[in-house]
């Protein structure tokens, strides 16, 4: 019985996608649930799984294609073998997983950006397929061989060669980024106050109890969890940084919806902490970490990027020591957290040396004070330094 593949029902928000890479041709056996193909979506990454075993006859949609909710992309005939000529031995050898099959879809576009053969990269994952670890591995490998030393017979002036350059297109996600952020900068009155935070108490706590912490949840203890706590408590006292604008409305949310940036390569996207108000240190560090995971396998969903009322980005996992963050609108205020150093700051009349941290607040100013952004600096700020705050919540 021939089966028809078609687009999945795509959200509300989203009006199309862009059908990036088949992973079968006409002619390949498949088998139910295995991924056939990858959309791009303004956000993620949608894998369409085969309907049911047998072979794929004939694909309707090429690479590149945009597609809609419910569109045709190809014909598989159920229960149907795929035929291999020549002995069963080299049918088997043909379809044996090698190492660039089944790419994961950050690995392919790796793949395809540096334009580099599979066959040269040692596969390191499960059936020796190749992970982004391996590619990461090869090219730096290869960037890094020296360049051949001159002879006595090649010696003279030596030519850097062509002037090359290559022009790729932006992916959907880094398109809808560029937009979102252009948008946030011509319709909100954004400003961004600062602080800094001594980072002490958090890291007694956190040395004092990280192994046991560790062993009773499985998760490490690290610093998003006291972060997000923070920002929650802050947020209780000025609601209208967790606010929002619609039209000429303030919409106040009483609850907290926290967006936390992860960076992928293929762009940052903001996976969100459902009434992270209510979750334990160990639920917001267990989430953080899956959310991560998620995003950079390219398996995130709508769902998880959808909404949010506050947002926090972290800049220092790469070494940022200041930024001005910008909105992720509609929300009225976005944290950066910047890098973690060192330095010499007065506490009780003495000079001493304490791991110190930047605060940056973004917000709109249209609906919220200078006076209110400063505030709740501040009282991020008092609760990180005295942590015992977040439990007592005061």
């Amino acid at each position: 019985m021939t089966i028809e593949v078609r687009v999945p029902q795509l959200p509300e928000s989203i009006a199309d996608a862009t059908l990036v890479a088949w992973h079968k041709e006409p002619g390949d056996a498949v088998t139910r649930d295995e991924n056939l193909v990858d959309l791009e979506t303004d956000k993620v990454v949608l894998e369409v799984p085969a309907p049911a075993t047998g072979v794929i006859v004939e694909i309707k949609v090429q690479n590149g294609a945009t597609v809609t909710s419910g569109q045709l992309l190809a014909l598989l005939e159920e229960g149907a073998v795929a035929a291999v000529p020549g002995k069963p031995e080299a049918a088997a050898e043909a379809k044996a997983p090698g190492a660039g099959d089944k790419l994961a879809p950050s690995v392919r576009r790796l793949v395809e950006e540096h334009q580099l053969d599979t066959g040269a990269i040692a596969g390191s994952g499960r059936d020796g397929r190749i992970t982004k670890g391996d590619v990461l591995s090869h090219l730096t490998t290869r960037d890094s061989a020296p360049a051949p030393t001159p002879t006595a017979a090649t010696a003279g002036p030596v030519s850097s060669g062509p002037r090359a350059e290559r022009r790729v297109p932006m992916t959907r996600l880094r398109a809808r980024i560029a937009e979102r952020l252009i948008q946030a900068q011509s319709t909100a009155a954004m400003l961004t106050t600062f602080n800094e935070v001594d980072l002490k108490a958090v890291n007694e706590l956190r040395a004092r109890h990280k192994e046991r912490f560790e062993k009773a949840h499985g998760a490490r203890l690290g610093f998003m969890s006291f972060f997000v706590k923070a920002c929650i408590e802050a947020l209780r006292r000025y609601p209208v940084v967790n606010a929002s604008v619609d039209g000429n409305d303030i919409v106040y949310h009483e609850y907290y919806d926290i967006g936390v940036a992860v960076s992928t390569d293929r762009g940052l996207v903001v996976p969100v902490l459902r009434d992270a108000a209510a979750m334990s240190f160990a639920g917001i560090e267990q989430s953080v970490v899956a959310y991560a995971n998620r995003a950079r396998e390219g398996s995130i969903t709508i769902e998880d990027l959808t909404g949010g009322t506050f947002t926090i980005t972290n800049g220092g996992v790469f070494g940022s020591l200041l930024s001005t963050p910008i909105l992720n609108l509609p929300q009225s205020a976005i944290l950066g957290m910047h890098k973690i150093q060192e330095r010499p700051v007065v506490a009780d009349g003495q000079v001493v040396v304490r791991p110190m941290m930047y605060l940056a607040l973004s917000y709109d100013h249209r609906i919220v004070d200078g006076r209110e952004a400063v505030q709740f600096l501040v009282a991020v700020k008092d609760a990180l330094e005295d942590p015992a705050r977040l439990l007592l919540q005061v």
